[in-house]
């Protein structure tokens, strides 16, 4: 009973593994280069789940079992690294020698094919060529998971946020790899592989969960980053509305303070608070309080939200912007989550960032 309920369990976990694989290729909204990367790379985990259920004593799948696979999804998510972290070594020629032992071993592997089964000749020669490639093979995944650390780490081109998701990743794509090397230790030395299916299960469904929210997360970041790269392109074709400040406002931290929002459009910033507000405008935090409370009838956060709605409408009037998420537009808004955006959109306009888009479509 146990035994089935962990089969149908894996079973579960390849069939998870497959169906994000492929969302991710045929759904629009997560179409990209690295995506695609990352694609190949879950289906081939998933495969790797997959074969070790074949029953090996039919011939080719103990030949498909033999193939080191893990020699191609270690470069395949290298990869996806490189193409998020925009590294120079995609566009060289010695990128292409990272498929180079993956081809060694497909090779190896169909000459010991043929050997076994038709020549049947040195045999104990070949065996030797399999542990060491066996052996390779690890050495090859852990350099290449551990340097792409590395780069994500040294990285100067992307966002903390990215970082942070991509540093993730790469330490589950290491829980994976050390799970599978918990297992032929414990197959070699104990003959069994019962640890190894618990194993697998706690860090197949973690993994899997992770990567659907994650997956998601990161893709939204990416849109909000694209949307942040077209504003300042645009940024001379731009007209924004100053407000008009108010004939009884006379205080200099106020003016000052509109002067941040609409030229500085620090208001963008999803970790402003009132003591950086209050820092740039060499004041402390109660006063500014009292200040703006006085002088705009308004606290500091609906102040600072007022900006980010607008700049949030904006773009919701734009088509330009149709292709990406509301999420993404509230980040590059300046909110720092969905419910905070949705929760702010909703009590100034009296309708969803939804609904405020669709009506903007019809009319």
């Amino acid at each position: 009973m146990s035994d089935t309920i962990l089969g149908l369990a894996i079973i579960a976990s390849i069939f998870m593994g497959y169906f994000i694989s492929v969302a991710l290729i045929i759904t629009p909204f997560y179409k990209s280069k690295a995506n695609n990367y990352l694609s190949l790379s879950l289906f081939l985990i998933a495969s790797l789940i997959f074969i070790g259920l074949l029953d090996k004593n039919y011939i080719v799948f103990t030949f498909v079992d033999n193939i080191v696979l893990d020699l191609l999804l270690a470069p395949i998510i290298f990869s996806y690294f490189l193409v998020h972290i925009n590294h120079p070594l995609l566009k060289r020629n010695i990128y292409k020698w990272l498929y180079g032992p993956f081809i060694i071993s497909i090779l190896l592997e169909i000459s010991i094919y043929f050997s076994d089964y038709l020549l049947n000749l040195h045999k104990s020669f070949f065996e030797l060529i399999m542990n060491v490639k066996d052996l390779s093979s690890i050495a090859f995944n852990l350099f290449l998971i551990f340097y792409g650390r590395k780069l994500i780490l040294n990285s100067k081109n992307i966002t903390e946020s990215k970082r942070r998701w991509l540093l993730k990743f790469n330490f589950f794509i290491i829980c994976v790899f050390l799970s599978f090397m918990l297992a032929f230790v414990e197959e070699y030395i104990f003959n069994s592989s019962y640890i190894f299916i618990i194993l697998w299960l706690l860090i197949g469904f973690f993994f899997w969960w992770f990567l659907y929210n994650g997956i998601f997360r990161l893709q939204v970041i990416v849109q909000k980053e694209e949307i942040h790269e077209y504003l300042n392109s645009k940024k001379t074709l731009k007209t924004i509305e100053k407000k008009k400040i108010s004939n009884t406002t006379s205080s200099k931290i106020v003016s000052q303070l509109y002067k941040l929002m609409e030229e500085e459009e620090i208001y963008k910033d999803p970790l402003l608070s009132r003591l950086d507000l209050a820092k740039k405008l060499d004041t402390n935090e109660g006063y500014l309080s009292k200040i703006v409370n006085q002088e705009i009838n308004k606290s500091i956060i609906q102040f600072v939200n007022e900006y980010r709605i607008e700049a949030a409408k904006r773009l919701l009037q734009d088509a330009v912007f149709n292709k990406y998420s509301i999420e993404a537009i509230g980040m590059e808004a300046g909110f720092k989550s969905k419910s905070a955006f949705y929760s702010s959109f909703n009590n100034n306009v009296e309708m969803s960032p939804g609904a405020y888009r669709k009506l903007q479509k019809t009319s």
